[in-house]
């Protein structure tokens, strides 16, 4: 594990009150329970299943899209937070990141989304965020991911994990609390948080105030954009995108939403990165991705971005692993040993602009 802290500070104008106390689930709900049993599994072997019933995670399903719906589809956060990347049904590395970032209440967190699909705990996955989404609402956050769509997740994995677990009944009341996501987070005014990355068809931000929810994802427009596109070194200005869905956008879009909009800072998941996290625009964006060794056929890392009160931003990294022996619980010390450790060296980037 390594931590790479940033030298440069994002402007940290005002305040807007403390994060509130959590919260405990609804009555037919006992999620401190579920919570006990979801972190049973820590020091077992990788992939061991969590013992739910179809009962209590439609309720926890009920229960949190209730939240959901309650707060802003545009979330406005405050530092101190931690944010993570796409996790992909990897259990065994969420409770890793929780090991290192620390377990909720301890530490505040934003996840960008994918919490489902192509990992083997889909399940444990989602039902540890959104019991943690119940049980903290004012300091634990979710963002809608494009896996968190049943369009999708219908064809990667979580279908038929819901369909061999427990029911389709059930797997369509998650794509009822998925439709209920938000979209987008600002922290502080100044870091704009999503899934996927910028649109053409984004001018301000009541745009996205405006999104109705529960809504699918629609194959085109504002909200597919924010969870499909990704950033293109290569483009100037809108490109096509290879993945057959939205767009690519270049460094120059970067830097006129982020001058339009008073903002120093965009942070995106949706693409593996080998290191965890990687720098677009000169450090006007960055990606997260926090499944190491991803679907078992890559060699990244997985990262997590700590905001502290001042707007700082440090990396910490879940190293990729060896091969592990079988069985053999890795904990936090698995994986090979990382060499160096980085630093933000060149101007511009997270620091206020002139």
């Amino acid at each position: 594990i390594l931590a790479v802290v940033l030298k440069y500070h994002c402007a940290n104008d005002s305040r807007k009150g403390h994060l509130l106390e959590g919260m405990s689930g609804e009555s037919d709900l006992n999620v401190d329970n579920l919570i006990t049993r979801l972190l049973e599994v820590r020091g077992c072997r990788p992939g061991k299943t969590v013992q739910m019933s179809e009962n209590e995670v439609r309720a926890l399903c009920h229960k949190s899209r209730e939240i959901f719906l309650s707060q802003p589809i545009l979330l406005e956060l405050e530092a101190p937070l931690k944010i993570c990347g796409d996790i992909h049904g990897q259990y065994n590395d969420l409770l890793r990141l929780f090991e290192y970032g620390g377990f909720p209440p301890e530490a505040n967190y934003l996840f960008l989304g994918d919490y489902v699909d192509r990992g083997k705990q889909s399940l444990e996955t989602i039902c540890l965020l959104l019991a943690y989404k119940v049980k903290y609402p004012e300091n634990f956050f979710l963002l809608r991911g494009n896996h968190e769509c049943a369009s999708i997740n219908r064809i990667y994995g979580f279908y038929d994990e819901c369909k061999r677990r427990f029911s389709i009944k059930l797997w369509k009341t998650f794509t009822d609390c998925f439709n209920c996501l938000p979209i987008a987070a600002l922290i502080d005014e100044k870091i704009f948080c999503c899934h996927g990355g910028l649109s053409p068809d984004l001018q301000n931000m009541e745009q996205i105030r405006r999104i109705m929810r529960p809504t699918d994802v629609p194959d085109t427009g504002l909200l597919c954009d924010l969870l499909w596109s990704d950033p293109d070194k290569d483009v100037q200005g809108w490109g096509e995108n290879d993945r057959g869905v939205s767009f690519t956008f270049g460094p120059d879009v970067v830097a006129k939403f982020l001058n339009r909009h008073d903002l120093d800072l965009i942070c995106r998941a949706h693409q593996v990165v080998e290191d965890g996290y990687e720098f677009f625009a000169k450090r006007q964006l960055v990606t997260l991705f926090s499944a190491p060794n991803y679907c078992g056929e890559f060699d990244n890392a997985g990262g997590m971005m700590s905001v502290d009160e001042t707007l700082m931003c440090s990396f910490q990294i879940l190293k990729p692993s060896e091969k592990k022996a079988k069985y053999q619980y890795a904990g936090l010390n698995s994986g090979r040993p990382v060499q160096t450790t980085q630093r933000a060296g060149t101007p511009g980037g997270l620091q206020k602009r002139k």
